[in-house]
């Protein structure tokens, strides 16, 4: 058996430079399935990073390996891309086959792309608040100084899996930009603040709207507890308030996504009723 990769169109380039290709997966020959390949656009988090958007093995032809060696491929292509690593996603309650695949391969997870659907009645569950703790919005006083932890905990979270800290900080730059374009009063944005003896307990960051990830009308892009008030269940009084929010907005599905080693709040995630959706993982090529 001979399976190879061949381009079956043009490369394309969108407006940050960011490629993809499509490609035929041929035995002998033959064509016997698909895959699209991709790589992130020069000065991003994600420049030497590859894709395997897409990989597909006709039915018939399963079950002897062609889609492992269509990996390794695939791999090969995007090596001589530049590319360092290469990530793919699944959806788990489909791509169970798959997600043992990438396993055998050498593919490890990433990061989670979760959601759930927001309770009928959510907006009146009450919050359960220790003595002393309370909920309240950001004030514009606070939004600033919010801001520079939040930057700073982005940027740490990927140059602590291997991006140059340069790059982690350009991308940091240019996602707050186009999340908070109006700072704290950028529609659709919710801040709230807890808050115990005077004192910043814990921040949430709700976007509710349009164009969200994962389909999502609402989205949990921060939820942070200081870390002397943890294990007091805060953690969970601000997903809940996250769910309040939603049910006000009308929005039947929140979603976030969340690093893989993060235990504590994975766990907090699943027993508040959230699924996985997508699966990412990845790959260093060495």
């Amino acid at each position: 058996m001979t399976t190879t990769l061949r381009p079956s169109g043009p490369e394309q380039r969108d407006e940050a430079g960011a490629r993809s290709r499509r490609y035929a997966l041929l035995d002998n020959g033959r064509p016997v399935g698909f895959a699209l390949l991709g790589a992130g656009a020069p000065g991003t988090t994600g420049a030497d990073v590859g894709h395997i958007h897409e990989l597909t093995v006709e039915p018939a032809e399963r079950r002897v390996g062609r889609g492992t060696v269509a990996a390794l491929a695939a791999e090969e292509v995007l090596r001589g891309w530049g590319c360092r690593s290469v990530e793919v996603r699944f959806r788990p309650a489909e791509d169970d086959g798959a997600v043992r695949m990438a396993a055998q391969l050498g593919y490890t997870e990433l990061s989670r792309n979760m959601v759930t659907e927001v309770r009928p009645g959510a907006a009146d569950t009450p919050l359960a608040l220790p003595e002393g703790v309370t909920l309240r919005e950001m004030s514009a006083e606070e939004y600033p100084e919010w801001l520079v932890v939040e930057r700073e905990e982005f940027v740490r979270s990927w140059t602590d899996r291997g991006v140059p800290e340069e790059r982690a900080t350009a991308h940091a730059e240019r996602s707050y930009t186009r999340l908070l374009p109006e700072g704290p009063v950028t529609p659709g944005t919710v801040l709230r603040v807890l808050e115990s003896g005077g004192a910043l307990a814990g921040a949430l960051w709700v976007r509710t709207g349009e164009e969200l990830p994962d389909g999502a009308g609402g989205y949990v892009y921060s939820v942070r507890v200081e870390a002397g008030h943890r294990g007091r269940g805060l953690g969970r009084a601000l997903m809940v308030e996250a769910e309040r929010i939603c049910a006000e907005a009308g929005v039947d599905l929140l979603g976030l996504h969340v690093f893989a080693g993060n235990t504590p709040a994975l766990s907090l995630y699943e027993s508040l009723g959230y699924r996985t959706v997508w699966l990412n993982q990845v790959k260093r090529l060495g």
